[in-house]
């Protein structure tokens, strides 16, 4: 009986309790069950807090050149807001503050992050374009920037990838403002590999692996038209085809060269490039005696 009077009170405690948080802090307890005012209130300040950071951040990569700044603010954004609506710009210039900053592997895992995460974000193209950026210069060290660019020392393996994408940015968003300076990007590539495939060509010649040397000429011809040095690819072809002792080739090679590159815009003829100025060794001991610089045989 005690215990049931006891409960008993303890009830009624509560419910005067009710009665007067309803009569003293009503609109508190609405609130609270209902939850909207705090939570706009609540989103508010954490966008204007997030839009603070974001300017900060921005202001820093791009006014003040400061990356440093810019990357720590960036990150920050990135920390505290994650799902906010400047998250998704902020992990994308994050992805150029790393570049500018020289930190690429950070800036690749970023905008590779963005990419898989927003296919269909308005600034996608934007991102494929600071990824070629940040590929292209993924192969770099110091020394390219002291030192002349020689595609013949170089790994192109950076080259390839940063053509590819370039090319997958004009392809799939051609009306992009970033499409034209990534096809200018995409012709100076062109012509880097098939330099750097040129060399490698040379390389082979030089050693007397023509087969290796005429393989490497042709796939210049198939996948790099229009580079700069395609005259001398068709010339090295035909070199390669003549040491080989495949004549019909080597004629249909040079009459190829001869109808698109002898010829100069001064109407000359490149004497490095001249019939007279073939070889036409016939014989393992004719070709010895070339490569050992003892006779050369040209063309009449």
């Amino acid at each position: 009986m005690k215990y049931r009077t006891s409960n008993s009170i303890a009830t009624i405690l509560r419910l005067l309790g009710f009665v007067a948080c309803l009569n003293f802090s009503g609109c508190a307890l609405l609130n609270v069950l209902d939850g909207d005012d705090d939570s706009d209130s609540q989103d508010t300040v954490e966008t204007e807090t997030a839009e603070k950071l974001y300017k900060e951040a921005h202001a820093s990569l791009f006014s003040k050149q400061d990356f440093t700044t810019a990357i720590e603010k960036f990150e920050l954004l990135e920390a505290r807001y994650p799902f906010g609506k400047y998250a998704q710009q902020a992990q994308l210039e994050l992805s150029y503050a790393y570049y500018k900053q020289n930190e690429v592997e950070q800036a690749l895992n970023t905008v590779d992050r963005f990419i898989k995460l927003n296919p269909q974000h308005p600034s996608i193209d934007y991102a494929y374009y600071i990824k070629g950026l940040i590929t292209f210069d993924s192969g770099k060290n110091l020394i390219h920037y002291v030192l002349p660019r020689d595609p013949s020392n170089n790994d192109p393996t950076s080259l390839h990838d940063a053509f590819k994408i370039f090319s997958h940015l004009v392809e799939e968003y051609p009306d992009s403002k970033y499409a034209d300076d990534a096809k200018l990007r995409m012709i100076y590539l062109r012509n880097e590999l098939a330099e750097y495939e040129l060399k490698v060509a040379e390389f082979y010649m030089r050693r007397g692996a023509y087969v290796a040397a005429a393989n490497r000429s042709k796939y210049i011809l198939e996948n790099y038209q229009g580079a700069e040095i395609m005259p001398e690819a068709i010339f090295m072809l035909e070199q390669a085809y003549v040491q080989l002792g495949i004549d019909d080739l080597a004629e249909d090679t040079y009459r190829v060269y001869a109808q698109n590159f002898q010829t100069g815009k001064d109407g000359k003829i490149n004497e490095k490039f001249t019939r007279e100025n073939r070889s036409c060794a016939k014989g393992k001991w004719s070709r010895a005696l070339e490569k050992l610089r003892l006779r050369t045989y040209y063309c009449n």
